[in-house]
This record gives structure tokens, C-alpha cells and sequence, in this order.
């Protein structure tokens, strides 16, 4: 607390600036009569254009902000009772020049412009329409006043533009359904307008926002004039079909593998508006067919592996469902923990059936989704609301032996339901909110590992003032899991808990408890304008605190205090055109008050005249100790690291360009090293067609990597080894975009992982200063290899003491996915994927490229046609 104390008065002691005051600009609309239209080709030409003026006097954003602009640009924009019309005429005095580069949607690339559109005027959210000068589209939710801004949205809008001698222009229609907002007879709505002007990598703006400003939502200006406008309750239906062939490698006498499958599928989305600002989504049977496939990796730390959600239905609107609870500016506050982890639905079944000789089982790879339905949007008086429910079907296995089928349940019926619920107040400067997550299981008695019910709830408040420049926030979250006594004691035992660590005094596991709660949270002050910036405050994980059924958390037993402290240019040096600075510092400590780390980091990054980038950063992390390398064990002393990182990255405007990453990790005592190369490679040669390699070579060298924990003369034996593991991967991206809505893409991933463990020990001090006084090596009398198992005769009489798996390993791996996508109508698409995969396990002792190209198992291949419509 006295660290907390002393942080926030030495940062608030740093002099400011006041910002100027800037004042909003206003765009009086104007309303279409009912014999006047707008057709949308790009031109401007309609007589209906006239009953409103041009908009001007863009202002440079970037890089000299505050400046006129190179080029100018002009903006109308006009209503009737179903749409929202917007024109653009954006100047060039040598229209040849314009990039017009076809991208993916959401590529944003070449010459573009945008409008932003506050519709709830809650200074905090609005939907963001960009239109590239090539027609490509790309949308963006943002919320959180401009700290977010989701890609993944995808509402329907029209949009054409035209190159003419003046430079070009460009026509938007926005369905009012599209757009949430209240019943006011008159509405007043934010909007902000920006051009990227491609040539210089200028930004210019409508409305005045300088770049040091607390947000971006806050500072639009406002849209008045918009009368009578009657709420459009929105009803979508998307049916689909898909059908499927899949091939693989045969397996002898196995009936359900026997080397291709043919499925045919269907379902339906839809989206119907209860009120113009809330909507319910439901999908029956969803597919998930053409997302793709995840990144090859391993994790040799145990702990599971965060892969961001790809799939549609829950990724639109995700930010209403969001509860991060223990982010912070200074990065090292488990960024990704959060009450809701959609990715939880529809996994991978928990449970695997007993096979006996001649058994052959046709397992799931998934758990269907029998259905799923959110309600979600923002009411006038400011409430964010979003309630989500799914059920996961209950999945069986079917095991056949000589003929003879039974059934196995692997994963029980399961009911999932999210609530969310935020209230502006105080001008938007100030909200509360809460959130409460429910899984419900119906277990049948060979699933009661699992959780019968998980309970998840939190409460979160922030408060800005002084033109949002400083803000003070905080949540709390509560869980509660309750099953038999095995699921309650393998969640103790988790490697999130580890409750049966042997010097956790504080800590114990009860083997009759049927349920078990706990707490977390965080508390922070900040600056969030202004050259100097930053921000202070501590996090909690209490040791009961389990988020896992629907949620994500990697580890509990955590409490630390964090700051970050930054400063940025707003005006482009002699070299420069802009550049940052940042300090971090952390102190880590369990609930036992042991201290488990504390780093100091210093970062930054500047962006050259040549719109280069470089970014590097150097830490110092004097003490690290881990209550989880053992896995059970005890705490254990991981040394005194140094690390550093650093990158470059060439223009992005550029038909040829690249980036290089380099960051190593040295334990300073040599108790491990780690390096990490990575490139990126992107050419486009043509607008249409554009190739990315990015190429990963890393090393992980750790003499204190765990290997099993095994027991000899009554002790506890602790065993690790040196590990020299080597990663390669390069994946590939290739993408040809014919049109705007038609484009065929190409993603591909080699990957192999290569660790070979060697020079065995058993941990004797855990927490020693000196690193070799931490370990007893084994000698070649005390262990040997026999035919892949390690037998350990630890005081040489002759009788094996205990044994283990030879723990080297060669995980090799392909991944593809090639997809024609075809967007008939806006919203209706035809997909053709064709999607690989081909994992094994390759011999050690072949090096990395030499490991790839002997892997000739045959692949799995999937070949997928759906298409879908779209009635509105």
C-alpha cells in the first residue's frame, strides 16, 4: 500500500498542460422528400444532394496535427425514413496517383475514407464505416471510448465510389436498422469523418481531436437536424447449407475410420429487434466450418493456451459481454483473464471413453451447439445490456467391438448463460456495471470430475473528470464451483491452484469439500491525456478463485501492485514523426506474502519520416520465483532474468515490405536462455493479389525445466532436466481479391517443435540464491535409458527406485485453409473451403527441416461448399 501510495504521488506531481478548449462542429441533415432518392454509383449528382451543403475543412490529424491538410475533403449527409445517406468528395490534383488496392474486408489499405457514428450520443461507443477508394468495405465497433475497435462487426451497408479529374468521390447508405438509437423527436448524434490520404500517410479529420486526448468518441462532433426518425426494429434471417467431404488415412478394422466421410448440415441465424436499440441473436446449429484453424503451438509451462474467438455469432457484439478484469497498461496483470471465454462453448468433449482390446470409438472432435440466443444493445437512458444463453449438446461416443456398438457419454448436456448490464451517468464520465456468468451441468456418474454448476459474478465502476483526462476504476469478481468431492479436489489440485504445495502453510486440500469460492479484481488511477500519461493500481486473484467452466484464468494465488508511466510526442521531429516512452514496474506476491516478482521495463518506439517503425525495450526482473514449476512442489527460485526485445518494420505502403523481431531471455546465472526470431514478409505485386511469409525460429535452452515428480525413500523427488527445444514455423498467406466481394485466400502454416531433454536432477533447496545449489544431478550409475523408459537407482544398490518416460519429443505440423468467398448480395455468401491438417509425432532425432519433410502421413483433408441468404 505504501508503494501504491508513493507511485500516485510522485505521478500526479508531474506538470501538465491544460488542453485547449476546441469546439464541436455541427452538420445540420436535412430530411429527403418523398419524390427525391439518392442512388448509390459514387457520383453525386442526385438533386437530392442539394438540400444539404458541403462539410469542410478537414484538419490534419496526422502527421503534423493541427495543420491543413495536403488534400481536402468535403461531406453531406441526408436521411429519409429507412436510411442514412453520406457523400464524400475527396480532392487529388493528380488523380492518377490515387491507390486504389484491393484488400480482404476490414483490409483498409490504399487511399480511404470514413465516418464514425456515435448513434446513442453516449460518447463512448459508436460504429465506424470505412470505404476505400477501390470499394473495398470495413467496419469497426468501437467502444470504450476508442480503447476498442472490433473488426469482427459486419453490419449491412451499400457503398460505391468514382475516380474523376477533381480526385474521387463516394456514396454511403446505411439502413437505419443497422443503427441503434433512441426515440427522441429530434436526435442529436456524435460523428467524426477521416481520410487517410495514401501517399504521405496523412490523416485528416472533421472534427478536431488532438492525439493526446483522453478517447476519440468523446471528442466527435454532433449531427443535429435528424427529426421524426421512427425506430427500425430490425428482423434478419440467415439460413444455411453445407456439405461436406472429408478424407483421411484409413484405420485397419476401425468402422468409423474408414477414410472419408460425407456430411450434410443445415441451421439458421437470425436477428430480430425487440426495440430499435435491443436485439435478440439466436442461431440454431450454428457451423463453424470455413473459421480458421487456430496457430500450432506447445505449452510446456501446463497451462492452457489462449486462441481468440473466430467464430461469427460470438464474436458480433462480444464487446457488451467483455469482463477483463485484470488488465492494465503495464501489461503484466493477466491481460486475458475474463469472466467469459466463449471459446468454452462448444470445445472439445472433457472425456474420453475406455477402450478395451478390439474397441474402436468415433470420437468427436467438437460439442454441437444445439442453439444459442443473445439479447444485447443500449438504451437511450444508457444502459448496455447483453444476456447470452446457450445449451451444448450432450455427446456421445459409440464404441464398436467385433460388431457389437455401445455408448459412452464424453461430455454431458450443459447450459451456459451470460448476463451484462453497464449505466452511464454523470455526462458519460461516469459508469457502473455488473455481470454474472452461470454453467449448469447435467453430469452423468463417470463425468463427476467435472463441475456439477459454476457461478461467476463481478461488479466494476469507473469515474473520469477534468475533460476525461483523469480516471479512477476498479471491479471485483466473485466464483463459486460446486460438485462431488472428486471434481472440488481435482480443481484444488489444478495447476491454477495447487493447493498441495508442500510449503503453503496457508494452504490445504480438503477432500470432502463439494464446493469452493473465491475472489479477485483490481483497483487503478490513471491520466489518460496529454503528453505524460499514466497509470497505477493493483490486482487480486485470490487462491479459491476458479473462471475456467465459461471463463479464462491461468493462474490464482496472485495479488500485485503495478505502474506504467509514459510519454509521447503530439508533433513530428526533425527526423521523426512521432515517438514513445514507457516505464514499467511490478511486484508480485502470493497470499502466503511471499514475494514472486518484481521487473522494472523500459519500452518504446518511434516512427521514422520513411513511416518506418522501430520499437525495443529492455527488462530486469531481480526475483522471480514460481509456486507452480514443480507442479505441487515447492516454490522454486527461478533466477535473476535480463531480457531485451527489438524490432523494425518497413513502410507499410510499400508494394515490398518486412518486419523483423529479435527478443532473448537470459537467466543470469545460466539457468536458462531464450531466443526468439521472427520476420514478416509481404509483396503485392498487383492491387488484387498480395503474398505474406512470416518465418519464427526459436530457441528455448532451460536447465530447470520439470520433467515428473516421483518419491524415493519416502521424500518427494522433484525431477528436471535441461531442455534444448527448437520451433519453426512459417506460415503463409496468400490473398487475390477479384472484387470487393469475391476473393479467393490462402492460409498455410509448417510448424515443428523439437525438444530434447538431457543432464536429469532432482530439486534439493527450491529456493536457493545460487542456482547449483538448488539441484542434485543424477550420475549415469543413478539413471539410464531403457528402450525409451529412464530407470533411476538413486543410491546405486542395484533396484530401481522409480522411472519415467523418455520426455524428448518432435511435434510436426501442417495446417491450411483455402477459401473462395463470394458475397452475392451484401450479407448473403457462397464459401468453397478446402482445409488440411497433418500432425505427427517425428523422429528426434531428425533436424527441424529435415523433421518436416519426412512427414509423409497422409493429411486430413476437408472439402466444405455452404452458402447462406440473408432475408431482411
Amino acid at each position: 500500500m505504501r508503494t501504491i501510495i508513493l507511485s500516485i504521488i510522485l505521478l500526479t506531481s508531474i506538470s501538465i498542460s491544460a488542453q485547449d478548449f476546441i469546439p464541436k462542429r455541427i452538420y445540420n441533415t436535412n430530411h429527403i422528400g418523398t419524390n427525391e432518392s439518392v442512388k448509390i454509383d459514387g457520383l453525386v449528382n442526385e438533386e437530392a444532394w442539394n438540400l444539404v451543403e458541403w462539410s469542410t475543412d478537414y484538419i490534419q490529424w496526422s502527421p503534423n496535427e493541427n495543420t491543413q491538410p495536403i488534400e481536402q475533403t468535403k461531406m453531406k449527409i441526408l436521411y429519409d425514413d429507412k436510411n442514412l445517406y453520406v457523400a464524400f468528395r475527396c480532392y487529388d490534383k493528380d488523380p492518377k496517383e490515387i491507390v486504389n488496392r484491393l484488400s480482404r474486408r476490414d483490409g483498409f489499405d490504399g487511399d480511404w475514407v470514413e465516418i464514425n457514428i456515435d448513434s446513442y450520443h453516449d460518447l463512448r461507443t459508436a460504429g465506424s464505416y470505412t470505404l476505400s477508394v477501390s470499394g473495398v468495405k470495413g467496419d469497426e465497433y468501437i467502444s470504450n471510448n476508442g480503447a476498442f475497435w472490433d473488426n469482427t462487426w459486419n453490419p449491412i451497408w451499400y457503398a460505391k465510389t468514382n475516380i474523376d479529374e477533381e480526385g474521387w468521390t463516394a456514396e454511403i447508405r446505411i439502413p437505419l436498422s443497422q443503427l441503434r438509437f433512441g426515440k427522441s423527436e429530434e436526435q442529436v448524434w456524435g460523428i467524426q469523418s477521416t481520410r487517410r490520404y495514401f501517399r504521405t500517410e496523412e490523416r485528416s479529420v472533421w472534427q478536431r481531436s488532438p492525439q493526446n486526448t483522453a478517447g476519440w468518441v468523446s471528442d466527435f462532433g454532433e449531427l443535429r437536424d435528424l427529426k421524426n426518425l421512427k425506430p427500425q426494429k430490425q428482423f434478419e434471417l440467415q439460413p444455411y447449407i453445407v456439405t461436406s467431404l472429408e478424407t483421411y488415412k484409413a484405420e485397419p478394422n476401425n468402422p468409423y475410420r474408414d477414410g472419408n466421410d460425407v456430411k450434410l448440415n443445415a441451421g439458421l441465424d437470425g436477428k430480430i429487434g425487440i426495440t430499435n436499440d435491443l436485439t435478440v441473436d439466436f442461431t440454431i446449429n450454428p457451423d463453424f466450418g470455413q473459421v480458421e484453424a487456430d496457430p500450432s503451438a506447445i505449452a510446456l509451462d501446463g497451462f492452457q493456451i489462449f486462441f481468440p474467438e473466430q467464430r461469427p455469432f460470438f464474436i458480433e457484439n462480444k464487446n457488451i459481454f467483455d469482463y477483463k478484469f485484470a488488465s492494465s497498461k503495464s501489461g503484466n496483470t493477466f491481460g486475458f483473464d475474463n469472466l467469459f471465454y466463449s471459446r468454452r462453448i462448444g470445445r472439445a468433449p472433457h472425456g474420453y471413453p475406455t477402450l478395451g482390446e478390439n474397441d474402436f470409438a468415433d470420437i468427436p472432435d467438437i460439442t454441437k451447439i444445439l442453439g444459442a440466443a443473445k439479447f444485447s444493445g443500449k438504451t437511450k437512458n444508457g444502459w448496455s445490456i447483453g444476456v447470452l444463453e446457450s445449451v451444448a449438446a450432450k455427446e456421445k461416443v459409440t464404441i464398436s467391438n467385433l460388431g457389437n456398438e455401445r455408448e459412452e457419454v464424453v461430455e454431458p448436456l450443459t447450459n451456459y448463460f451470460v448476463s451484462r448490464i453497464q449505466k452511464d451517468f454523470n455526462n458519460n464520465n461516469t459508469y457502473f456495471g455488473g455481470v454474472l456468468t452461470s454453467t449448469n451441468r447435467d453430469l452423468p456418474e463417470n463425468l463427476d470430475f467435472l463441475h456439477k454448476s459454476a457461478l461467476t459474478g463481478g461488479l466494476d465502476f469507473k469515474h473520469q473528470w477534468k475533460n476525461r483526462m483523469y480516471y479512477v476504476g476498479s471491479n471485483v469478481v466473485f466464483s463459486n464451483v460446486a460438485g462431488s468431492t472428486n471434481a472440488i479436489t481435482n480443481t484444488q489440485q489444478s495447476i491454477s491452484h495447487l493447493f498441495q504445495r508442500v510449503d503453503a502453510s496457508y494452504l490445504d486440500v480438503d477432500p470432502n469439500k463439494t464446493s469452493l469460492s473465491g475472489t479477485g479484481g483490481n483497483l487503478q488511477f490513471g491520466k489518460a491525456s496529454g503528453n505524460w500519461r499514466f497509470e497505477t493500481g493493483a490486482t487480486w486473484h485470490s487462491p479459491e478463485l476458479e473462471l475456467n467452466d465459461i471463463g479464462f484464468m491461468r493462474q490464482a494465488d496472485d495479488y500485485r501492485h503495478y505502474a506504467w508511466l509514459s510519454y509521447g510526442s503530439t508533433k513530428p521531429l526533425k527526423k521523426l514523426r512521432a515517438y514513445q516512452i514507457n516505464y514499467t514496474h511490478l511486484a508480485a506476491f502470493d497470499f502466503g506474502n511471499n514475494l514472486n516478482n518484481l521487473g522494472f521495463n523500459v519500452n518504446g518506439w518511434m516512427n521514422l519520416n520513411n513511416n518506418w517503425f522501430i520499437n525495443g525495450g529492455v527488462n530486469y526482473q531481480p526475483v522471480i520465483f514460481s509456486n507452480y514449476a514443480l507442479r505441487g512442489g515447492p516454490r522454486l527460485n527461478t533466477g535473476k532474468e535480463f531480457n531485451y526485445r527489438n524490432g523494425i518494420t518497413t513502410d507499410n505502403r510499400k508494394k515490398l515490405r518486412f518486419s523483423l523481431n529479435h527478443s532473448f531471455n537470459w537467466e543470469l546465472e545460466n539457468a536458462y536462455k531464450q531466443f526468439q526470431v521472427s520476420a514478416g514478409i509481404t509483396y503485392q505485386p498487383t492491387n488484387a493479389l498480395q503474398v505474406s511469409l512470416s518465418p519464427t525460429y526459436g530457441v528455448n535452452d532451460d536447465k530447470l525445466q520439470y520433467v515428473t515428480t516421483d518419491g524415493f525413500n519416502d521424500e518427494a523427488r522433484y525431477i528436471n532436466a535441461q531442455i534444448n527445444q527448437k520451433t519453426l514455423s512459417f506460415p503463409l498467406r496468400i490473398d487475390y481479391i477479384i472484387k470487393p466481394n469475391l476473393s479467393v485466400q490462402f492460409w498455410g502454416q509448417p510448424y515443428i517443435s523439437k525438444g530434447i531433454y538431457n543432464n536429469y536432477k532432482y530439486i534439493t533447496n527450491s529456493t536457493a540464491d545460487n542456482f547449483k545449489n538448488r539441484f542434485e544431478l543424477y550420475s549415469n550409475s543413478q539413471i539410464s535409458n531403457n528402450n525409451g523408459t529412464y530407470e533411476i537407482d538413486e543410491n546405486v544398490d542395484g533396484t530401481m527406485d522409480n522411472s519415467f518416460g523418455q520426455p524428448d519429443f518432435s511435434f510436426i505440423q501442417w495446417r491450411s485453409n483455402l477459401v473462395l468467398r463470394w458475397e452475392y448480395i451484401p450479407g448473403s455468401e457462397v464459401y468453397l473451403v478446402w482445409s488440411q491438417d497433418n500432425s505427427a509425432f517425428g523422429n528426434i532425432n531428425d533436424g527441424l527441416i529435415e523433421g518436416l519433410s519426412n512427414n509423409t502421413n497422409k493429411p486430413q483433408n476437408i472439402f466444405l461448399l455452404k452458402a447462406t441468404y440473408r432475408f431482411m
